[in-house]
């Protein structure tokens, strides 16, 4: 009877223990405490980091790409994920968050409710974002339009449906690091923190372990495409083992959407040539000169 009472209290304390290390972890209110944000900067930022590529009405063209109603639905292993309305309905868009609750969805992961959102939300590159930043793009939504458009729940099955388990996945994957550390110039410091925190390049470029979390030793080496059902479609490897162009062709490749051998981008890439030629030229050219500094792999 001891032995089952001593086993019962183990199994309280390792639960107990489990619940406080995956517990959604929210900033504080100091965090942002005096960051008011600038609008015309957060537009670069929201620009850099593909807001309108997920989160605008599936098939949307020139201004209607502002007007973030959601709808569009992104496949993967573990189910469909349906991108939510984050225009300023207060309702059923985001306009009644505050600063810390947009910081702390795409930081921490973590919803104004408390609780955990999906990585498909690519938090775990944004939370290597800037919190000034966050304040700049938090103004610039201010200035876009509200739409009612309803949320659609994501599709998904047992067990990946329980949010609760996105603790321990946030535990082992979710870190402020950076994938490609080491000292760099301001150039391509520029670029390592558009590529791996604003424009998340490793999300779809980097292969990932049958838990959906990325290979970090394996970083931007190409992996499966999740939009491809038959599971023969590939994102590209795009270290310097297989991505030999120069960086003035890289540069080019990202602002106009042609290769050296005058091929055209295609696929969800598309939307990211289409989101840097929005930006100044010179963060295309500070993506490019970090790739160059990313290790190879073949």
């Amino acid at each position: 009877m001891r032995l089952i009472r001593t086993l019962a209290l183990l199994a309280v304390l390792a639960g107990g223990t489990g619940w406080w290390l995956t517990r959604p972890a929210p900033l504080s209110a100091a965090a942002v405490e005096g960051l008011t944000g600038d609008a015309a900067k957060g537009e670069r930022i929201f620009w850099a980091a593909g807001c309108a590529s997920c989160h605008m009405a599936p098939g949307a063209k020139g201004e209607a790409q502002r007007v973030l109603t959601g709808g569009q639905r992104f496949a993967s292993p573990f189910g469909t994920f349906i991108a939510p309305n984050i225009s300023q309905d207060p309702e059923a868009g985001i306009g009644d968050w505050t600063l810390l609750d947009l910081a702390n969805a795409i930081t921490r992961g973590v919803s104004p409710r408390g609780q955990h959102y999906y990585p498909a939300l690519p938090y775990a590159s944004y939370a290597r974002m800037e919190l000034a930043d966050v304040a700049d793009l938090f103004a610039f939504l201010k200035t876009l339009p509200a739409d009612a458009t309803p949320n659609a729940e994501h599709d998904l099955g047992f067990p990946f449906n329980i949010r609760a388990s996105l603790g321990a996945w946030k535990l082992l994957f979710v870190s402020q690091a950076w994938a490609v550390p080491g000292n760099m110039t301001p150039t391509e410091d520029r670029g390592r923190y558009i590529a791996e925190a604003l424009a998340h390049c490793g999300e779809c470029h980097t292969p990932r372990n049958a838990l959906g979390g990325p290979d970090k030793a394996r970083w931007l080496a190409g992996a499966a495409d999740p939009s491809d059902p038959g599971g023969k479609a590939r994102v590209p490897n795009i270290t310097p083992a297989k991505l030999t162009w120069s960086e003035a062709d890289i540069a080019a490749y990202l602002t106009t959407g042609f290769t050296p051998e005058y091929d055209s981008v295609g696929g969800h890439m598309a939307h990211v040539v289409d989101n840097f030629a929005r930006l100044p030229t010179e963060d295309a050219a500070a993506v490019a000169a970090y790739l160059k500094r990313v290790a190879p792999v073949e």
